[in-house]
């Protein structure tokens, strides 16, 4: 019986024991420990450095620019007559060199630096009432232009060869010493050439309070230091040239002077007249004269400008531009308008 209980114990041990080993060994149960996953720290993306506050640019200017005062290409010196006693001559049938792209009623006026033989170049402005002058004209006097050689003739009017001349006119922009506008131009040229031009852009430009594109080339050869000659181009924009439109080129001459335009001495010529001459009437003159004294004076119908103290013909263009207020249909001799005060006109010519 003992031996029995012995043998029960010793089989429920080993029993016991079994299945203690079985459960160390049953591979079947992982108790591994996963790899630890690997924490991943997002490293921030480092915030954008803005460069360091600098002053803004200043504003490019929104004013319009002058026009560029450009060549006139298309006109040939070499086309032009030879002087024959006419101060000017009509250039390219008498119509400016413009564009279409320069037809502007922007005021502006420009003149070109002083070349390397300090020569004055192109003149150009758009003539209107904002730039003509108001306050009276100062001296000139102190500006030498190139070529500056002047000698005293009596047999010229004014009694000198020589002007400072105006590229553009004193009454058209108000320009005083100037030197950009001031060339050694003969007192013929001046007075007989341009003036008269001048005389008719500023009545227009009066009488109507539009504006007229001006522009003055003068025109030297080879490294003279005086101009040839000058020229002269307008056209009045606000009527498309109707009221005003040239193209002249008036001759730097003057009748018995001779001039070296290389260095602007000069003397008088073989044919100049005498002051006697100069001074003296003519026998066609006196002749005329006296017959004029017998002959009934004709008056004729004339428009005054009563605003400008102009008087013109009744079919001059700066009439079909004058305000009815400033008119006044007349009719009277030549003589008796300027003795009231009056002026021809420049451009009619009465």
């Amino acid at each position: 019986m003992r031996i029995k209980m012995n043998r029960l114990w010793a089989s429920l041990l080993a029993l016991i024991m079994a299945v203690s080993l079985a459960g160390c060994d049953d591979t079947s149960i992982v108790s591994a420990t996963p790899e630890p996953t690997p924490m991943v720290t997002a490293t921030p993306e480092p915030e954008p450095i803005e460069p360091p506050a600098t002053a803004k640019p200043a504003p490019e200017e929104t004013s319009t620019p002058k026009p560029e005062v450009a060549v006139v290409t298309e006109f040939d010196i070499n086309s032009i007559p030879a002087y024959s006693g006419m101060q000017y001559v009509i250039v390219n049938d008498n119509v400016p060199y413009f564009t279409d792209s320069d037809m502007t009623t922007e005021v502006f006026e420009s003149y070109s630096p002083l070349d390397e033989y300090g020569r004055c170049g192109i003149a150009y402005a758009n003539i209107c009432a904002e730039l003509m002058p108001t306050e009276d004209r100062e001296s000139i006097s102190d500006v030498t232009p190139s070529g500056w050689d002047n000698n005293p003739y009596d047999f010229v009017d004014g009694g000198y060869v020589y002007n400072r001349c105006h590229l553009i006119g004193f009454q058209l922009a108000g320009e005083n010493a100037n030197e950009l506008n001031l060339i050694t131009g003969t007192r013929s040229m001046n007075v007989d050439g341009m003036l008269p031009y001048e005389n008719m852009v500023a009545d227009y430009v009066q009488e109507t309070n539009n504006h007229v594109l001006y522009r003055v080339t003068p025109i030297y050869e080879g490294a003279n230091l005086v101009a040839s000659g000058v020229l002269m181009e307008a056209k009045s924009i606000e009527d498309e040239g109707n009221g005003v439109e040239f193209c002249v080129y008036c001759y730097n001459v003057e009748p018995g002077v001779e001039i070296d335009y290389a260095t602007g001495a000069n003397w008088a010529s073989g044919n100049a007249p005498s002051s006697e001459q100069a001074t003296q009437p003519t026998e066609s003159a006196v002749s005329s004269a006296d017959t004029s004294t017998t002959e009934t004076v004709q008056t004729h119908e004339y428009v005054l400008n009563t605003n400008t103290m102009k008087f013109h013909y009744p079919d001059c263009h700066s009439v079909k531009q004058m305000s009815d207020k400033n008119r006044q249909d007349v009719e009277a001799t030549r003589d008796e308008l300027i003795a009231r005060g009056y002026e021809p006109c420049g451009n009619c010519n009465p």
